[in-house]
């Protein structure tokens, strides 16, 4: 789904290009636009990204708020607004917003945003979804040469016609490296356990369920929109195996991957 991103700051686009890298087209045709307001730190009156998210809904408008930015988006306009300091973790997070909005109200290609590491081998993504400290990483940074990184934080997952589909994000984890601006169908998700040896056992669907949606990156409280996410995520499971890996901090665990 591109984005356009329009704002006055020579300074902010350039930090914008660099961040994103690959991931910027500036061909592409747009399917939500943002303009950016940049202003000073002593004008923002913000405060850090460490202060909680607020995503509400008035009069038709999304209203997304934190310490570091404030933003509005008119979902029916497919527009809206950003005001910040000229940091790229402040619109991150409202990019990220965004997105989750757009997917949960696609009623044809809808998908989900995931705290999952994901990569492509043998032309099929695969997701390594679990808490904090799970090992999405480690599991990562031990992929074999012929892997390709879509992220290790963040995966982006879309119903497509060819099923369900992962696409690279260009947001980073402990990596500190974007993913790469390809795309593939998903052909597994992974929960992750670090555990004494290497083994994969299959997860049955109300697991499966209970876990992707303790992944899954929703930030509204809206109530029609988070029952089509828990639909959303009912639909995937039927679709995509999941299965628990346990494995060992080693590179022999992508032997089980296929």
């Amino acid at each position: 789904m591109p984005i356009l991103v329009r704002t006055s700051s020579d300074e902010f686009q350039g930090i914008l290009r660099q961040r994103y890298g690959g991931f910027v087209h500036d061909g592409a045709t747009p399917v939500f636009q943002f303009n950016v307001d940049i202003v000073l730190p002593e004008q923002s009156g913000t405060g850090n990204v460490d202060d909680d998210l607020s995503v509400r809904l008035e009069n038709n408008r999304w209203i997304l708020e934190r310490g570091d930015f404030h933003a509005e988006l008119d979902p029916a306009a497919r527009r809206g607004f950003i005001r910040q300091t000229a940091n790229p973790y402040s619109i991150d997070a409202a990019f990220r917003v965004m997105h989750s909005l757009l997917l949960a109200e696609d009623p044809d290609e809808h998908g989900l945003l995931i705290h999952a590491a994901s990569c492509i081998r043998n032309s099929r993504a695969f997701l390594f979804a679990g808490v904090s400290g799970a090992g999405k990483t480690t599991i990562s940074s031990l992929a074999p040469p012929d892997a390709t990184l879509l992220t290790d934080e963040i995966s982006y997952v879309r119903k497509t016609s060819a099923g369900y589909t992962a696409f690279g994000t260009p947001f980073a984890g402990e990596l500190a490296k974007p993913g790469e601006n390809v795309q593939a169908p998903v052909g597994a998700i992974y929960l992750l356990v670090q555990g004494p040896e290497n083994k994969i056992e299959p997860v049955g669907p109300a697991q499966a369920i209970r876990a992707l949606m303790e992944s899954v990156l929703f930030f509204a409280s809206d109530k029609r929109l988070v029952d089509r996410v828990f639909d959303n995520a009912c639909a995937m499971v039927e679709a995509v195996p999941f299965y628990r890996l346990t494995f060992l901090p080693d590179r022999r665990v992508w032997d089980l991957i296929l």
